[in-house]
């Protein structure tokens, strides 16, 4: 009894040991097949919300790795800024003659001595923005910090020309630098 039937079709001559091996064969290769098609169709809802919140977590994962890395750039450039100001600045100038800028739209006053107030209106010195004080940098040093943040730089544009306008009637007669206001 503990024969199966396959075994009792060879021993009776029905069946030779080839048949029986592709039998064999094919009943294990449909085994296969159907758990393969039953494990497809057993994801449950559960399996299927766990894999959404995953993919979710990954991107939310994904974004705040993006976020911290911004971050981390910007306080690289900050403390950038914060070094060439500090170690290029001008520390000798003050005076007693009023030196006028705008920072957006408030007008601030620095007093500096003739020398320097000559350079920045040449264009050989500029105001750099640090926190809420301002300083005085070369024309170089304020090009670097201006390619890092625009913001930082309050005056270096005296080296560009305004354009200039054909119909203008006073257009031959150029504006000064150094006018004091």
């Amino acid at each position: 009894m503990g024969n199966s039937l396959l075994d009792q079709l060879k021993e009776s001559g029905l069946v030779d040991k080839s048949k029986a091996q592709k039998s064999k064969h094919s009943q294990y290769k449909s085994q296969k097949k159907k758990s393969k098609k039953g494990a497809a169709a057993s994801l449950d809802e559960a399996t299927i919300l766990a894999n959404k919140n995953h993919a979710e977590k990954v991107a939310r994962d994904r974004q705040l790795n993006q976020q911290q890395k911004e971050e981390s750039e910007r306080n690289a450039i900050t403390a950038q800024i914060k070094q060439l100001i500090e170690t290029n600045s001008v520390k000798e100038y003050d005076g007693d003659i009023a030196y006028n800028f705008t920072d957006g739209s408030i007008i601030k006053r620095i007093y500096v001595s003739e020398k320097i107030r000559r350079h920045l209106a040449t264009g050989c010195l500029a105001i750099a923005k640090l926190d809420d004080d301002y300083a005085l940098v070369p024309t170089p040093v304020a090009d670097k910090i201006k390619q890092r943040d625009k913001q930082c730089i309050i005056t270096n544009d005296h080296g560009t020309t305004p354009p200039s306008n054909k119909e203008d009637p006073y257009a031959d007669y150029q504006i000064p630098d150094d006018l004091m206001w």
